[in-house]
């Protein structure tokens, strides 16, 4: 009955995308071809959380940049070739920052061992930032993933740049942007709150939040400001904690933070500025349960972008490099 309904949960979910990316997407996918492979992606992600809790924002983080891009199809796995120099991993808003491509490898290799040739890097992918977000949320976010994605054969860098939103836009263009890829407003401010964990390079939010006129809470703007130089090179770039509350924790406090202007992104304060958007975060900061519900949801929805069936991708034996 439970599964049922989960399966029910899905179809719902996927009848609700403006496009037909749910084809084939199933949860329990390799339960015949592959059983273990949920488990073996776990304990793979579960070392490298324990290890460094970095690498799980980074998980969670690349399935997005993945899913934005191309669809979720592991296209933001491709190392650069003679062929494709300049592939997603290299653009502006992956490099040098998005970080567990580790991670991933690790688990395709535990999982090549176990079932070759079976199991998409895109679902790797998609099964590694669920099981970041167990772990980081002292397993209180459990997301029914479902799998069946193919793997990509293109990764531009240039795709990275005009469909991943930047941390200054404004709330019309964040709007806007995950509108594009079949997904509200309220999905748009639930995924944000993946911002409770994780790093932020400096040139990401100086030259709008600091140089600059800015709502930021002025204590928050003195601590950022004695961490950052007024003017980041690619030299000189450090990282500061996107949550200064919980740092290491898949929680609501960022909702928390952007109510008391202790965020650092445009795009993190631009939730203030309008009404419904405001009454969400005021929901998701102060209804208990509430986001980690929502967040389940809307991963699973964002899961389903573009996902490549048939003749329009692969199962990659290596996830840096498309099969030949």
């Amino acid at each position: 009955m439970a599964s049922a309904l989960v399966k029910l949960s899905i179809a719902l979910t996927c009848a609700l995308l403006l496009s037909s990316a749910c084809h084939g997407l199933e949860v329990g996918y390799y339960k015949n071809s592959c059983p273990g492979v949920e488990a073996i992606v776990r304990n793979e992600v579960k070392k490298f959380v324990y290890k460094d809790a970095g690498i799980g924002a980074g998980l969670i983080r690349m399935f997005f940049h993945d899913c934005f891009v191309e669809g979720c199809d592991a296209s933001v796995l491709l190392d650069p070739t003679p062929a494709n120099p300049q592939p997603e991993k290299l653009s502006p808003p992956n490099f040098p920052s998005l970080r567990g491509f580790e991670a991933i490898d690790a688990a395709k290799d535990a999982v090549e061992k176990a079932c070759p040739g079976v199991v998409s890097c895109a679902d790797i992918v998609a099964f590694a930032g669920r099981d970041a977000a167990y772990f980081l949320s002292k397993m209180t976010v459990k997301i029914n993933m479902p799998a069946g994605r193919l793997d990509g054969r293109i990764s531009n860098f240039n795709e990275a740049l005009s469909n991943l939103p930047p941390p200054f836009f404004n709330i019309t263009q964040l709007i806007v942007s995950f509108a594009a890829k079949g997904l509200n407003t309220e999905d748009m401010v639930v995924l944000s709150g993946a911002h409770t964990i994780g790093v932020s390079h400096c040139s990401s939010f100086v030259s709008d939040r600091l140089a600059v006129p800015s709502d930021i809470n002025a204590a928050l703007a003195g601590i950022l400001r004695r961490q950052c130089p007024a003017n980041p090179t690619a030299a000189n770039d450090p990282t500061v904690n996107q949550d200064v509350v919980t740092p290491n924790a898949l929680d609501n406090q960022y909702y928390k933070n952007v109510l008391a202007h202790k965020v650092l992104f445009t795009s993190d304060a631009a939730l203030l500025t309008t009404p419904a958007t405001t009454q969400m975060v005021l929901d998701n900061a102060n209804i208990r349960g509430l986001w980690e519900d929502k967040f389940n949801k809307a991963m699973v929805k964002m899961g389903a972008i573009g996902v490549k069936t048939g003749n329009q991708g692969e199962i990659r034996r290596n996830c840096r490099v498309v099969n030949h």
